[in-house]
């Protein structure tokens, strides 16, 4: 039925729908119910240390044999910068006021670390049937490692120039992440957000360019984006909004309640939770302060000082300071369990896909 089968040859998957992995919002649950669906559950490793990684991972194992994947950042940490961080903890002392807080109090530490020697241990290990990165890929002999593993491996591109760079230096698919996509942009060979293309300028050109499967993200969120992805060449979708409305979904009750009152315009790219541009649900201070700010730490400190205004907001029913990640489609979300999702969008894609045969 699927008009280009590259990416179901190449990872073995019965349907070409990717769940995006969601760094704090997804584990192991959503995994294992999308893969067994037919489609590709992705476990995020950011915020989890090696053995959190491995337990994840072993539940999966357990509970599925269908091909999954393992999702990490390949960011370089940032160097410690006190002057901007004083200057940043100053910007936000109105707040820290406001709320009671201590503004003094060093921020905690942000969790976000990049790929390394011991996750690429667990990876050889385990010998998850793809790994994709966020941000690049790692170090050629980590990456050189990942694929000894028989791993196949993909990556995000936000330009035609990363996805070039991304296959010359060894990627099996690339996904083209369109301007549409909530969370973090995988930009990593510019920093200028104001060039980045939609979904639909990206991936025709992304196609064109390279040789290996294109996975189109970004504003995909049911049957019809889907059919209109693979119109413009994609082999496949990464879906992650859609998936934050599932049981399986691990976001706050503030968040589950903002996405559903969320419009078509309620998004913005910020750099205010991470010092990173992310796309999210707009509140009150990225209302207050702009979404987008000069004085924001570099990634991923900047959420540190927002940690404690977070969670004392949090604690009086408010998201004011909660990263609200979301793409441009959650308008078109409902809420449905993970496999019933990944299963609705196929047969949904299949029936206009076969309406379209018949010129209806």
């Amino acid at each position: 039925m699927w008009p280009n089968r590259q990416l179901l040859d190449l990872i073995g998957i019965d349907l070409p729908i990717i769940q995006a992995p969601m760094a704090g919002a997804n584990g192991s649950a959503m995994v294992i119910a999308v893969s067994e669906a037919g489609g590709l559950g992705s476990l995020p490793c950011a915020m989890l240390d090696a053995a959190k990684a491995r337990a994840e991972i072993g539940v999966i194992r357990q509970q599925t044999a269908k091909p999954v994947n393992v999702n990490f950042f390949c960011h370089e940490p940032a160097a410690p910068d006190q002057d901007r961080d004083t200057a940043w903890k100053r910007h936000l002392a109105a707040y820290y006021e406001e709320l009671g807080l201590d503004a003094s109090v060093s921020a905690p530490a942000v969790n976000r670390a990049p790929f390394d020697e011991a996750m690429c241990e667990i990876v050889e290990d385990t010998k998850p049937e793809v790994v994709s990165f966020h941000f690049g890929l790692p170090a050629k002999p980590l990456l050189e490692r990942v694929k000894a593993a028989d791993s196949r491996v993909l990556s995000s591109a936000t330009t035609v120039e990363e996805a070039r760079w991304l296959e010359d230096n060894g990627c099996d698919a690339i996904i083209a992440q369109g301007y549409e996509a909530g969370g973090h942009r995988g930009m990593f060979l510019t920093d200028d957000i104001a060039m980045q293309a939609g979904t639909f300028a990206l991936v025709p050109q992304i196609v064109d360019a390279v040789k290996v499967p294109v996975i189109a993200a970004g504003g995909i969120a049911d049957g019809r984006s889907l059919v209109a992805a693979f119109a413009l060449g994609a082999s496949g979708v990464q879906i992650g909004t859609a998936y934050l409305f599932t049981p399986e979904s691990l976001i706050s009750d503030l968040h589950r309640t903002a996405l559903g009152a969320a419009r078509d315009d309620g998004t913005a790219l910020t750099n205010l939770f991470s010092g990173r541009p992310a796309r999210g649900l707009m509140n009150r201070i990225m209302r207050e302060i702009g979404p987008m700010s000069g004085l924001a730490p570099a990634f991923p400190t900047a959420g540190g000082a927002l940690a404690p205004l977070k969670a004392a907001a949090e604690a009086q029913g408010a998201s004011d300071f909660t990263s609200l990640w979301s793409g441009q489609a959650a308008g078109l979300c409902h809420e449905i369990g993970s496999g019933d999702l990944t299963r609705r969008l196929a047969e949904d894609a299949a029936r206009r896909f076969q309406e379209l045969a018949l010129g209806k």
